[in-house]
């Protein structure tokens, strides 16, 4: 009888658990990167009994149940598409990492993540995001363009935080190459215009202006040239070349004394090209067209994530840089996890310590994808855990009757003591 009353209170209490548990996963259905648990149950100590009628046969009776364990369900939850680069979802194995106001470390699969008021990359819960910063960023100056930001090593990982202003440095022209076909009728001036920038920032202009050269000389033809960098209002002539450009009959660019010229301080390298690959002499009609290198400053428009889970900062001037990488964390054991709250983990002896995954040359990579404009929905199967619920409420009813049966079975036997 007494065993009657342990297997009740240990049914009672494990179903208990079971419903927190599953009550839990339902509370949050909805929740962005929630991962649901599952409770196995485990069998108590029993006792072997030898049956009267087969001695060489043993049954055993237990008494009682309790919770085994709870165990984190991995799999990956629906992917949805939203409107936010800053929005990432991990499609596979993997944890994004997180810093508390303590400066704990935590793990999570949510990535709804938002640039905060001081440009900080975080949570909706005001946790910076974990990463590698690119370090092409001194105070509000970007110090360098970088086209792709390499994840560092596991030891290196930091908050994202970004400046609220960023400058992106002028860089003055330093060549300029001219292509297409100079109009070969007799007195016809050819002038074409490009844009230079120096180093001051300003936006000058470059002018060619071909003349045919008088004799002319066959086969063939030759120009001169004169070459000329202007201030944007067009009031100062800053420099100013006199060459000749020789081509061959079929109108190829042989040579030209056009070399460089002085932009406001910086000098500009002049190409006409090469061959037919440039500045040509015939009646192909080709359009003239400058190429130069060379950038205006700009001022930071905003951050944005891409497609590499990569900081990308864009610039009033039309440049982009990268500025930092997030970082994903992986663990030996992601059963070992330490649950913090509906979404956050902390590691833990049974999980080991975070690692990041290596290619074959040591560099630290993903291992997996991780898709913006996209978040990871929780991974709860609401109908099988409103199935489980059912279960375990009427388990824990069927236990509760058998401490109520148990309690009326001693009340009858002390009565018949009496």
């Amino acid at each position: 009888m007494t065993q009657a009353f342990y297997t009740g209170l240990t049914g009672l209490r494990s179903n208990q658990t079971a419903i927190d548990v599953t009550s839990d996963n339902i509370a949050n259905v909805s929740t962005t990167g929630f991962r649901a648990n599952r409770v196995e149950f485990s069998s108590l100590f029993e006792d072997a009994v030898t049956s009267l009628n087969t001695s060489s046969k043993n049954d055993s009776i237990g008494i009682g149940t309790s919770i085994g364990s709870t165990q984190m369900i991995q799999e990956t939850g629906a992917l949805k598409l939203t409107e936010k680069s800053t929005d990432l979802a991990i499609n596979g194995n993997g944890w994004f990492g997180v810093q508390n106001n303590d400066g704990q470390t935590l793990y999570t699969r949510a990535g709804d993540f938002v640039f905060d008021k001081n440009s900080d990359l975080t949570t909706n819960e005001g946790m910076y995001v974990l990463g590698t910063m690119s370090g092409n960023i001194e105070g509000t100056t970007l110090t360098k363009a970088v086209p792709q930001t390499q994840l560092g090593d596991i030891s290196t990982q930091e908050t994202l935080r970004f400046p609220k202003t960023l400058d992106y440095p002028s860089v003055a022209t330093t060549k300029t190459k001219f292509t297409g076909s100079l109009d070969v009728k007799e007195d016809a001036k050819n002038i074409f215009v490009s844009s230079v920038i120096d180093s001051q920032n300003n936006k000058n202009s470059l002018k060619l202006e071909f003349t045919q050269s008088t004799p002319q000389v066959l086969p063939g033809m030759q120009w001169d040239v004169v070459a000329s960098t202007i201030s944007p209002d067009g009031q100062t002539v800053y420099d100013t070349k006199n060459a000749q450009a020789l081509f061959d009959a079929k109108g190829a660019i042989i040579s030209t004394t056009l070399s460089t010229i002085n932009n406001n301080g910086s000098d500009v390298k002049i190409d006409l090209g090469n061959n037919f690959d440039g500045v040509i002499s015939n009646n192909s009609q080709q359009p003239m067209v400058s190429n130069s290198d060379g950038i205006r400053a700009g001022n930071l428009v905003g951050y944005d994530i891409n497609s590499d889970a990569e900081v990308i900062a864009t610039f009033s001037n039309g440049e982009q840089s990268s500025v930092g990488k997030i970082a994903l964390f992986h663990f030996q054991n992601n059963q070992g996890l330490t649950q913090v709250s509906s979404t956050s983990y902390s590691s833990s002896s049974n999980s080991g310590e975070a690692l990041f995954f290596k290619d074959e040359k040591g560099n630290s990579i993903y291992g997996t994808d991780v898709l913006n404009y996209t978040l990871e929905d929780s991974n709860v199967a609401l109908s099988q855990s409103l199935t489980e619920l059912i279960v375990f409420q009427r388990s824990f009813d069927s236990n509760s009757k058998v401490l109520s049966t148990a309690d009326e079975m001693m009340q009858k036997a002390l009565d018949m003591d009496a």
